[in-house]
């Protein structure tokens, strides 16, 4: 629980009445209000958060993690986020109901109510935005000391009542699937600047970029079209979940070379490496939903590999945007790569059977990011070798 000191009680209060609107009350009679609070109001002296001590089995809150506090704060410092939805608190004692009135809770009035010089407001939900607040207020309290905060107040509910508010909060919310997270990035990006320098900050950057190709394969590409499943999408013939392939783009998009590329030039270099490898393992790509090269496990992998690809082709001054160029360096590795079939018996397979679906093929067998670790390092070691000119 945050340390408070307690005002003098000659001091002046330095709020007195918070505009809000009563609502619904809880199925336990506690009244619950809503507005806007000033930071000055709530910051110092006027809160505290019930943090889990396990020492003695006190309190309710996860500890506050500091990352995302100074986050906050940054993004707050530079005018990037906005706060639209509201801090859950509560004011404990039941006599709190008595301060709310002629839609104001009067805070003045609140404390000769608990004969008290200090209001403390319990911080049900959304400790991270009030410590922030916090140390915005210690750098520049007269900037951040009107900043008004939304919240929802419970006036006079219990710690016991607290806790299953917060219960009902956290363990219900539902977080946006990845594959829709990726295509709002990419809708906000456009509109706003602001977000895609954020992104850029936190190392992000390439998830927009990665979205922008993966939605021009999924249009354009003469070997992924309608293969590429989209977010709400029915399975169908598709092979790939978009968020999947937008993910296994990573590699490439943090490498020098890639990265620097226009968006046009990336789709280029993308689409002449998958129409080299159809040319080089045409049966798997006749028949994608009986080989897993298009599948999970051998886009990411093949992915990873094409960094290696494209360095080995600028060696050997060949066009990274020729399907032919990668025909050529992956052809050899490709058909010398063998493994134990998935059959019970350890059938051993090799070439473009090493990828066939379970059981007939091996690759499922590295499915785990260990297992994708080792068989990138298997083709990467059949690769054609770089000579020092």
């Amino acid at each position: 629980m945050a340390r408070l000191d307690r005002r003098d009680p000659g001091t002046p209060p330095d709020s007195t009445r918070i505009p809000v609107v009563e609502g619904q009350k809880l199925r336990t009679g506690v009244p619950v209000v809503a507005g806007y609070i000033k930071a000055s109001q709530l910051i110092p002296d006027n809160y505290a958060i019930p943090t889990y001590d396990p020492r003695t089995d006190k309190g309710y809150q996860r500890p506050l993690q500091d990352s995302r506090v100074n986050e906050l704060v940054s993004d707050l410092k530079m005018e990037r986020v906005d706060l639209p939805t509201g801090i859950l608190l509560n004011l404990r004692h039941r006599e709190a109901r008595h301060a709310i009135k002629d839609g104001h809770l009067d805070l003045d009035l609140l404390r000769e109510t608990l004969l008290s010089s200090s209001v403390i407001f319990y911080v049900v939900d959304g400790q991270h935005r009030v410590a922030a607040f916090r140390k915005l207020m210690e750098e520049d309290p007269a900037r951040w000391g009107t900043f008004r905060i939304p919240f929802v107040c419970l006036v006079g509910a219990t710690e016991q009542e607290e806790m299953e508010q917060f219960y009902v909060v956290n363990s219900r919310a539902k977080s946006v699937r990845t594959d829709l997270a990726f295509a709002l990035l990419r809708k906000i990006t456009d509109r706003d600047p602001k977000m895609m320098q954020r992104l850029d900050e936190k190392g992000k950057g390439w998830q927009v970029a990665a979205e922008k190709l993966v939605e021009a394969l999924a249009d354009n590409s003469s070997v992924w079209r309608g293969l590429i499943r989209l977010a709400a999408m029915e399975k169908g013939s598709t092979t790939m979940p978009w968020a999947s392939m937008v993910t296994s783009l990573k590699p490439l998009l943090s490498s020098p070379f890639f990265s620097r590329l226009t968006p046009e030039g990336q789709q280029q270099v993308i689409e002449a490496y998958w129409t080299g490898l159809r040319d080089a393992m045409r049966p798997a790509f006749d028949d994608p939903a009986q080989f897993v090269v298009q599948k999970g496990i051998g886009v990411i992998v093949l992915h990873a590999i094409l960094v290696e690809a494209i360095e080995i082709a600028r060696s050997k001054g060949k066009s990274v945007i020729e399907a032919a160029t990668y025909r050529e360096i992956m052809q050899g590795a490709l058909q010398e790569l063998q493994g134990e079939a998935q059959d019970g018996v350890g059938t051993p397979v090799r070439g473009v059977d090493f990828w066939r679906t379970a059981p007939d093929g091996a690759a499922g067998s590295y499915s785990s990011s260990a297992g994708r670790r080792v068989l990138v390092t298997k083709i990467r070691q059949l690769l054609p070798k770089v000579e020092v000119v």
